[in-house]
């Protein structure tokens, strides 16, 4: 069962002010994997170890969660893995901003909350302002990382990453989903699903020599990327 949390609470409205790398990291000027939504941290506690010449920052709007996680970090001594709790679309834009040329490697937003309703969509994860945000941190040839189990979640993601003209897939990759993982470690969620037989819908994309549009480049009739329409 997923535990929602409604993003548009008071609570979760409170900008927090994200430590930079050099106080998240041993060695800070390693390329850095952001995980948004990382839930219980398993995944990015499997990544760092498999993968230690990255440094991984996991953000998550359950404070359990991260409590969990960074206790499982601790345990383990990994210092070049962190979980922050954040609301990713209050937050996490000024951190992004405040990056230092070619640190940001790769994104990944892997089975976010669903929110299916029409009314809800402004809880779901990957909002306008934020993927501005992404594209702005990653240099050319970088990568964003998008996978889920539930078609109403991935396709507006889809849509407004692409419309927003700064991501472009792979030539080599398959349309119009990725048959396999590129990540070296699947999340739980992920593992849950194949096991049962379910598809999971993935997309991988490449930041592209595009510069980022204006804000509001992508409206929706209910004011989020449910529908889209491009301002002229």
């Amino acid at each position: 069962m997923r535990q929602h949390v409604n993003p548009l609470s008071r609570i979760y409205q409170q900008p927090l002010a994200l430590p930079p790398p050099r106080e998240l990291f041993s060695d800070p000027d390693r390329p850095i994997h952001l995980d948004i939504g990382c839930a219980r941290g398993r995944f990015l506690l499997a990544m760092a170890q498999a993968q230690p010449e990255r440094n991984y920052l996991g953000v998550e709007i359950r404070r359990p969660l991260v409590q969990a996680a960074e206790l499982d970090r601790v345990a383990l001594g990994l210092t070049n893995l962190k979980y922050l709790f954040c609301n990713a679309n209050v937050s996490l834009q000024t951190w992004l901003q405040q990056l230092g040329g070619s640190q940001l490697e790769l994104v990944s937003i892997q089975f976010p909350d669903p929110w299916f309703k029409n009314r809800h969509h402004k809880r779901r994860v990957l909002q306008p302002e934020l993927l501005l945000a992404i594209a702005a941190a990653l240099d050319p040839g970088r990568e964003l990382f998008i996978q889920s189990d539930v078609l109403a979640v991935i396709e507006p993601m889809v849509e407004l990453i692409e419309a927003s003209g700064c991501f472009t897939r792979p030539s080599t990759d398959e349309l119009p989903w990725r048959h396999n993982n590129p990540l070296a470690c699947p999340t739980e969620r992920e593992t849950l699903v194949l096991q049962e037989g379910l598809p999971v819908y993935r997309v991988l994309y490449q930041r592209n020599q595009q510069a980022p549009p204006r804000a509001n480049f992508y409206v929706g009739t209910d004011n989020s990327p449910n529908s889209p329409a491009p301002l002229p």
